[in-house]
């Protein structure tokens, strides 16, 4: 028997890492790729304001967030790291980096860490230290996408924000009470009062917009 290095509980298998921890490690590292892109729609940063529709009829986008970035590199390079600590560790040879975008090293390092899931969890001294960094990760990366909880206030009608990928936001907008702004909960985007008469006609056509659809 002996002590798992993440939960520190007690493990009859005695490996490094205890079935349950093993098992959440690997979901962990499985939604890393989805979370990744998550990020995507969080790329507009906060305290925007929109200007008036773009030229294909929608707000014009904004610029790209330095912080959202600044994660994705980070998830890369953190999961790139350990799976050449693991190669390393077992004596493998570095395999020359492939052409890939970035979501497509994301995605070969998370399937590179899934394949030696069964020796880390068994036998790799560093695997608490890995498994709770894995967990931190996807701890950090979901806090910055999970939406937040609805709101008092009056409701105003969806977003209509594009962000640069030209993807409308669609979050129920609401002017909380006391505010003098209307403020996008998801993306962010802030409507001052200048602006409601466009806001309004923006919300009525992608309304229209989606009847018609």
């Amino acid at each position: 028997m002996t002590t798992c290095l993440m939960c520190e509980q007690h493990d009859e298998t005695g490996g490094q890492l205890c079935p349950g921890c093993t098992k959440a490690t690997r979901v962990r590292l499985e939604a890393l790729p989805v979370l990744y892109r998550g990020l995507g729609v969080l790329l507009a940063p906060a305290g925007g304001v929109g200007q008036g529709r773009s030229g294909k009829g929608g707000p014009p986008a904004l610029p790209v967030s330095e912080g959202i970035l600044d994660m994705r590199g980070v998830m890369v390079g953190t999961l790139e790291d350990w799976l050449s600590a693991v190669r390393q560790e077992r004596g493998m040879q570095e395999q020359p980096a492939a052409r890939r975008g970035v979501d497509g090293r994301l995605d070969a390092a998370v399937s590179g860490l899934l394949r030696h899931m069964p020796w880390i969890a068994v036998s790799w001294e560093q695997a608490g230290e890995f498994a709770e960094e894995i967990r931190e990760l996807a701890r950090s990366v979901s806090s910055m996408i999970q939406p937040p909880a609805p709101e008092g206030g009056t409701r105003v009608g969806h977003c209509p924000a594009v962000d640069p990928s030209g993807a409308r936001c669609g979050a129920v907008l609401r002017l909380a009470p006391g505010e003098k702004a209307i403020v996008c909960p998801w993306c962010t985007c802030s409507y001052p009062p200048y602006m409601w008469a466009y806001l309004k006609s923006w919300i009525d056509e992608d309304a229209k917009a989606r009847s018609v659809a």
